[in-house]
């Protein structure tokens, strides 16, 4: 169905991996997996969250949620871009 995968270090939380198959997606449950994961996160010091995505994924999927790009790699791969996310999670407190 999905799954999420995340690291915690220096008081960030980077999620590396998030996906939902492809028959499950509409309903929530990225956002739902995205939320806990934050929220543990925050349950475990972290004050802000950074990701890695590309212009063919989901990039909107995370501004969505509050992430913001601040950086990006243009033509990474050729013909795309890889966009640089983080969020806030001092909200969560």
């Amino acid at each position: 169905m999905g799954g999420l995968e995340g690291f915690i270090g220096l008081g960030w939380f980077h999620i590396a991996t998030l996906w939902v198959a492809e028959e499950f997606r509409g309903y929530g449950y990225g956002k739902a997996l995205l939320l806990e994961a934050e929220q543990e996160a925050v349950n475990r010091g972290c004050l802000n969250a950074y990701l890695f995505t590309y212009s063919f994924q989901a990039p909107k999927f995370y501004q969505h949620l509050g992430y913001e790009i601040f950086g990006e790699l243009e033509d990474f791969p050729p013909g795309h871009c890889r966009y640089f996310l983080k969020k806030s999670l001092q909200k969560n407190l």
